[in-house]
């Protein structure tokens, strides 16, 4: 099938978080299975340039009642994926991706308006149609709504299904009514059945509404989107549509996280041979400026976006008695400035226990991985989460909450199979309960290599996960037909 993957993010081109990651390294799987897949992608000023398609050098996009125009970029075809980048500098020519120091774009809305117009005009450009577009999260919801009411008469995208992938229901794309006619879309739209929610327009609710099939990244996420805890107020949206809803476990691609590989890391090693993890422990410890390294104190890492999602409340809660333990706290990241301080005043008050790195390192974040002992994801909720399998593979045990994609992912250890340690309770004291059994069985150095070795040897390649979303694919396919 010819497969086209539409999103605002995805790697090595531009990134915030996980969903670059699946835009990266699904589609080389899905290549793999045979399909014709193609990428397309904004160009951000931090994204290298590609070359000129002379096909679409100058693409025309009525917004409003005015016109925006984008050229498009050959970004240069890997792994047999073909990836495309739309080149907009008046929206995409900008330091960040969604938002200025903290605060989201004022014209988001517009910007992925113009990108979603822009993919489906690049895509009329092809020689034959795309069976599948899958678009992904709020940024690329305008593709389905405006296949459906912008397109509906044109025969070119007749046979053509949308998935629509829900990386994190907790990101909508909430916007003023009158936002509506400036995207090119009719008034009619602003009701419950379409775009309506709570008095403003909702696009993600569009993309959920007008695409012919749903997934989201676990599972579990997937039933639990369908709750009033976790619905976001998009619950019974989600549940009158529960027959086309799907969760699919998000794979990793182990050619980039592969601790008997990495060439980001001091020294390699295999779940066999576990003596090069010793070394990255070293090495990550001096790199994070613990003034003597002490080899026997268990590292629990920490690498995400410090966002109130994530668990950082519970975090800083317990985060005097973690200082009060014989153990350090490396984290990295960037996010909400009350989780920054927050990592920040720990690292000045105990410098020797709390290492801390307020940025995005992707190298040091492979680092974290291979030098830490535990991983800790807290999270109140998590749609699939991607560092807790990385740890798997390079053997830092996971402290998660069981929720989303970390419960379906993590085995709770009972001395001898499984693979971390869980909790229920979105509590502090249930997280700090459960970093103490983990000390517990890091005291016991055979315990703990079984454990270890048992997480490594788990397989989340994105082969399994890719065949999945091949069935669903074609079952699109055939009822278009």
């Amino acid at each position: 099938m010819k497969v086209a993957f539409v999103a605002s993010e995805g790697v090595p081109f531009s990134k915030t978080g996980g969903l670059a990651d699946v835009v990266g390294s699904l589609p080389k799987a899905l290549a793999a299975l045979g399909h014709e897949v193609e990428v397309i992608l904004p160009r951000y000023r931090s994204t290298p340039k590609g070359s000129s398609v002379p096909h679409a050098q100058s693409l025309t996009l009525p917004l409003g009642l005015g016109y925006k125009f984008a050229a498009v970029q050959d970004a240069g075809r890997a792994h047999q994926v073909q990836t495309y980048l739309i080149d907009c500098p008046e929206y995409f020519d900008r330091d960040g991706l969604y938002q200025q120091k903290g605060e989201d774009y004022p014209d988001n809305a517009h910007r992925f308006a113009a990108f979603s117009l822009a993919a489906l005009e690049l895509l009329k450009h092809g020689a034959t149609p795309p069976d599948i577009i899958h678009c992904h999260d709020w940024q690329t919801a305008l593709v389905p709504v405006y296949l459906r009411n912008l397109y509906q008469e044109d025969r070119y995208f007749g046979k053509t299904s949308v998935l629509f992938t829900v990386h994190n229901l907790g990101y909508q794309g909430l916007f003023l009514p009158h936002l509506l006619p400036q995207i090119s879309l009719h008034a009619g739209l602003f009701t419950v059945e379409a775009l309506e929610y709570y008095g403003m327009v909702n696009l993600l609710k569009g993309g959920i509404i007008f695409s012919d099939f749903i997934t989201t990244v676990s599972r579990k996420y997937a039933e639990e989107i369908q709750t009033a805890e976790f619905g976001y107020g998009l619950e019974g949206v989600l549940h009158s549509r529960a027959s086309h809803l799907q969760g699919i476990v998000n794979g990793v691609d182990y050619e980039a996280w592969d601790p008997a590989t990495d060439k980001l890391l001091a020294a390699n090693y295999t779940p066999v041979n576990l003596k090069g993890k010793e070394a990255c422990k070293q090495d990550l410890l001096e790199k994070m400026g613990a003034r003597t390294p002490l080899l026997h104190r268990p590292v629990i890492g920490i690498v995400s976006r410090f966002a109130s999602q994530k668990g950082f409340d519970l975090i800083a809660t317990i985060a005097e008695q973690l200082a009060a333990l014989d153990l350090y706290v490396v984290a990295l990241g960037t996010g909400e400035p009350a989780h920054e301080e927050l990592f920040r005043t720990m690292a000045a008050k105990y410098p020797d226990k709390f290492l801390v790195k307020i940025a995005y390192d992707n190298a040091l974040a492979h680092q974290i991985e291979a030098g830490s002992d535990m991983f800790l994801m807290p999270s109140r909720y998590e749609p699939c989460g991607l560092n807790q399998i990385y740890s798997l593979k390079y053997g830092s045990v996971p402290v998660v909450r069981a929720t989303g994609g970390l419960d379906d992912t993590i085995e709770p250890f009972d001395g001898k199979s499984g693979t971390g340690f869980k909790f229920q309770e979105y509590s502090p004291q249930a997280l700090l309960a459960t970093i103490h059994a983990a000390l517990e069985a890091y005291a016991t150095p055979k315990t703990w290599q079984r454990l270890v070795q048992n997480g490594m040897k788990k397989d989340f390649s994105w082969t399994t996960s890719a065949k999945v979303y091949s069935r669903i694919y074609e079952t699109l396919l055939k009822a278009k037909a």
